[in-house]
């Protein structure tokens, strides 16, 4: 009998379907051994010596492993093919030559990217040895991470400041607290756009204000309202104005590259809503069920096989114009792409019976999506752009109209496809076309600060820094949740807690190069090369611990009131963000002070002085959109302001104050807040679009609905953002019934 140790039991299940008898199948249950969890348990000065143990609860996995070597012949190490799967072989063959249980028999190494019968037959075939600069990577990893964990956790803790600080996890708090500053010290410009509404042969469409007396208008030409009175005063509308350039061009988008383990979370993020952690575990249950490939992969290649077999798929299906000539090629973009052979994909395509629900169901369908799209042909466009003279002006309109779907029939990747997918028509033009300017629409903006981080932008940012690994992501986004220092808000953006900014204060101060992106990312360019031989094992640890170690003896005597000082410098913004730092209770200066229940504000004249204020944890829940407090305040005139308080925007002429929670300085007007202010709503009536030919029935649109602007026809209702022509109110509609009615026959 042969023995194959696998480390899911599901998988060893589902590999024991394949090999029928003469085989036996069991799991390791992930890793078995590990360093005792305990000061010295690496000897730095002997070649860092470790100290295992066999990992609690895993004992009763071991003495099945043990009782099934004794009936054996051969033993099958098939643990999974990345850097850790070559951990868990090694720390089981050293379990088992320790203990004097293999006796002679032969012990193989394989590994598979996908369960399927041929891929572990084939492996079976060509066994190979444990690959030792794997391993060695691997201890290199562990180790380091070891000797900072318990090197300067005992410092944290000392003096309250975190519960510990991972290597690869405080860059990622770091990541989240410096996007915090950047947002803080953001100072908005003001800036304004001016539209004009066209009108030709009854068609109507927006043009864009591009020049003015000879000068180009940039999105930042237009500072304020004086600009554009002088604007808007010397057209004049409405008037006329000639089509003076017309440019007609085609244009092609390629597919995007099917999956590593980092952009499927990103997509898995923005299109499903998981988090990294759900979507990988969703993502291990269909690779051990044989669904698809190996999910922790920074490569974007395929199998031969497996691209014939797409293509096969999609003439099938699709046609043979959605086919491309030859197949599509994408290179990694990733420096040291290695750890898996091919990008995640189904393991089949023809023919394949899928029994999945829920969130297995949903990953699937995305994985396959992307992956069929991979190989099909481009999307074709038709773009055409104008010019309209006015005066002493110049506007400009772009339409585009897609003309072949190409891999857009089957998936819709990333928002500038999402943007394409939707034509812009333009009405039929010519050179010196009449085009009528029924008015001219000016707005409001304001530059915004850069967007907070959610789990998808920034295991992103990760990757491109190089920091982490695909193995490793899901594990930090969690981390850092876990030890409560970031938290998300009802947008799933990323909000560095109080206890994230005091570890980052603190590490930034004495631990610089830890948290420094570029230190990290060498970290992970020495493994690599420990991984690919380049390096050994104890010159790679020794470089980096030396440093490391230096900076941990250097913050051991730290007084802890130099550690408050330079903690207060730099959170004192974050504090205090109109630089009021004085106590009012009795004048002396405030500041961060440090507890075993957490931080908090306290006076520096304590304990004359007992004023303490506690710092909120709560990741607020703000609109991106919407500017900080000192950005929103807008006078609209006549002794009436918009402002955003604590509870939400609202108006306010200073006896009273009225929720405006439905605008933003973009769209509030003096005539909104004095509307507010009085309690009376002018009632809107509705605009007739037209009639829905599939029900004879009106379709109005209402801009003044509870939610915002909507549709309405026989007793359908659909939200929009602002008034669509009655061909998409049509379709909206007739979109929206389709689903409310699938929806009724389910539940009946």
């Amino acid at each position: 009998m042969n023995l194959l140790i696998v480390e899911s039991p599901s998988k060893a299940k589902t590999i024991e379907k394949y090999l029928g008898n003469g085989w036996r199948v069991i799991a390791s249950v992930g890793h078995v051994r590990d360093l005792v969890p305990e000061s010295g348990s690496v000897d730095t000065e002997h070649d860092f010596k470790p100290k295992w143990q066999i990992m609690p609860g895993k004992e009763k996995q071991i003495k099945l492993i043990t009782d099934e070597i004794k009936k054996a012949d051969a033993i099958y190490l098939a643990s999974d093919p990345d850097r850790e799967g070559e951990a868990i072989a090694w720390h089981i063959n050293d379990i088992l030559n320790t203990r004097d249980v293999i006796k002679g028999k032969p012990v193989y190494r394989v590994a598979f990217h996908e369960i399927t019968k041929n891929a572990i037959l084939a492996a079976l075939k060509n066994p190979r040895e444990i690959d030792n600069n794997l391993v060695d990577a691997y201890l290199v990893r562990r180790i380091l991470d070891y000797l900072i964990g318990f090197g300067i956790s005992p410092l944290l803790w000392r003096r309250n400041l975190g519960k510990s600080a991972g290597r690869v996890q405080s860059v990622a708090v770091k990541l989240v607290v410096d996007r915090e500053k950047e947002i803080e010290a953001f100072i908005p410009d003001e800036y304004w756009s001016i539209d004009a509404n066209c009108s030709v042969d009854k068609n109507n469409f927006i043009a864009n204000l591009v020049k003015f007396n000879g000068k180009k208008i940039d999105k930042m030409t237009i500072k304020n309202k004086e600009m554009v009175d002088e604007i808007v005063s010397s057209l004049k509308t409405p008037t006329n104005g000639v089509v003076s350039n017309i440019e007609k061009k085609k244009t092609q988008r390629h597919a995007t590259a099917p999956f590593t383990t980092s952009t499927l979370q990103q997509e898995a993020a923005r299109k499903l809503h998981f988090s990294s952690k759900r979507t990988m575990a969703t993502a291990q249950k269909l690779y051990e069920q044989g669904f698809i490939t190996y999910m922790r992969t920074d490569a974007t290649n395929l199998s031969a096989e497996a691209v014939n077999e797409i293509r096969e798929y999609i003439s099938k299906e699709y046609g043979n114009n959605f086919v491309p000539s030859t197949p599509n090629i994408y290179v990694t973009k990733s420096k040291n792409a290695q750890e898996a052979h091919e990008a995640i994909r189904p393991t089949h395509f023809l023919n394949q019976k899928i029994n999945l629900h829920g969130d297995e169901l949903k990953l699937y369908e995305l994985i396959w999506k992307r992956t069929i799209a991979c190989q099909m042909s481009n999307a074709e466009f038709d773009s055409v752009s104008v010019n309209i003279d006015v005066h002493n002006a110049v506007f400009h309109c772009v339409g585009t109209t897609r003309t072949f779907d190409g891999f857009m029939k089957v998936y819709i990747e990333d928002i500038d496809d999402e943007k394409e997918s939707k034509d812009i028509k333009l009405p039929p033009l010519n050179i010196n076309d009449t085009i009528e300017i029924v008015s001219l629409k000016s707005e409001q903006h304001f530059t915004q600060p850069p967007a907070r981080f959610t789990e998808a932008s920034l295991v992103k940012k990760l990757e491109e820094l190089g920091i982490g690994r695909p193995s490793t992501y899901a594990t930090i986004m969690s981390t850092i949740v876990d030890r409560k220092y970031v938290e998300q808000d009802k947008q799933h953006r990323f909000h560095p807690t109080v206890a994230g900014w005091v570890l980052i204060s603190y590490l930034v101060n004495y631990f610089k190069e830890l948290v420094d992106v570029n230190f990290t990312a060498k970290t992970e360019d020495t493994l690599d090369d420990v991984s690919n031989g380049k390096k050994d094992k104890l010159s790679s640890l020794q470089s980096f611990w030396t440093p490391t170690s230096n900076m941990i003896d250097s913050a051991q005597d730290v007084k802890t009131t130099d550690i408050i000082d330079n903690i207060n410098n730099f959170m004192h913004n974050h504090l205090f963000k109109d630089n009021n730092d004085t106590c009012p209770k009795c004048g002396a200066k405030l500041g961060i002070k440090l507890s075993k229940y957490g931080a908090f504000v306290g006076c520096s004249n304590y304990p004359k002085c007992n004023y303490i204020m506690k710092l909120s944890t709560d990741a607020p829940n703000t609109d991106e959109n919407n500017i900080e407090n000192k950005s929103s305040e807008k006078d609209l005139g006549e002794n009436i302001f918009f402002r955003i308080g604590k509870y939400g925007p609202y108006v306010t002429n200073g006896e009273k104050n009225v929720s405006a929670k439905k605008y933003t300085v973009e769209t509030i007007t003096l005539d909104i807040a004095k509307e507010l202010l009085s309690g009376e709503k002018k009632k809107i009536e509705p605009v007739i679009l037209g009639k829905n030919p599939e029900t004879d029935k009106p379709i109005y649109y209402y801009s003044d609905g509870r939610y915002g602007p909507y549709l309405s026809s026989n007793r359908v209702n659909v939200s929009v953002k602002e008034q669509p022509d009655l061909d998409e109110a049509i379709k909206l509609i007739n979109d929206k019934k389709t689903v409310k009615k699938t929806f009724i026959k389910k539940a009946k």
